[in-house]
């Protein structure tokens, strides 16, 4: 029997192993852009008793998964990959605004910029390059777009990646503030897999005119929780 070497497994790698690879590193948790730190008005929501267990915990994030998610950040992922390929820098100034513009409150602003700002700066150490400075107010979904171009990936993945990360870190805000137990959350993960599939296919027929959202009780979530007098989350 041969022996396996370090070389004969890297020979077998295609480039969709390493496409995934890449998807991986791109969405993990581990990514040092502070996801963790924003809970994009929930915690305001869970104090005032609107979201009290799993059930609402799901419809909270689902409904903000297909009504927001699906129709701002993926439609402007997509817009955003194409124009990065072309590098048409005028292009990803527009988008980066028309996402920035979609953002209600504040601390919805924050959440998209800072975490912008955080993998912007991790994009030059991995030798990504941006047409943005680093004093622009720079949106998280046009960054992680140029990155996942700058990696060949597709858009249908970029758009699993980004929509997998975002849920993540908001059933882990839920985890905390609930409280709900890792055995919930894992179930939650698992019941919100299929809301992710229907909100990228629901982003293909959002066209660039019709990209915006409407969801009142977030943003009023939001504004309101920028002066609540005790948090655990940024936003």
């Amino acid at each position: 029997m041969g022996t396996v070497t370090t070389s004969t497994v890297t020979s077998n790698i295609v480039t969709t192993d390493i496409s995934l690879l890449r998807l991986l590193q791109l969405s993990s948790v581990g990514l040092p852009v502070g996801g963790f730190a924003f809970s994009q008005g929930m915690e305001y929501a869970i104090d005032q008793g609107w979201v009290k267990n799993k059930a609402e915990v799901s419809d909270w994030i689902g409904l903000q998964l297909q009504q927001s998610v699906a129709r701002v950040d993926l439609p402007v992922l997509r817009l955003c990959m194409a124009a990065a390929k072309q590098q048409d820098t005028e292009r990803l100034f527009e988008l980066n605004d028309l996402v920035l513009a979609c953002r209600e409150t504040k601390e919805l602003r924050l959440n998209d910029t800072a975490m912008g700002e955080a993998l912007f700066r991790l994009m030059g150490s991995l030798h990504i390059d941006t047409p943005f400075k680093r004093l622009d107010e720079m949106s998280f979904v046009i960054l992680f777009a140029i990155a996942a171009s700058h990696w060949s990936l597709k858009p249908d993945l970029a758009s699993l990646g980004f929509a997998w990360s975002w849920l993540e870190n908001q059933i882990a805000a839920a985890t905390k503030l609930v409280p709900l137990g890792q055995t919930q959350a894992q179930e939650l993960l698992g019941e919100l897999q299929t809301d992710i599939r229907h909100a990228i296919a629901m982003s293909l027929t959002i066209e660039e005119d019709r990209i915006g959202a409407g969801l009142p009780a977030i943003a009023i979530a939001s504004a309101q929780h920028e002066t609540q007098y005790s948090r655990l989350f940024r936003s």
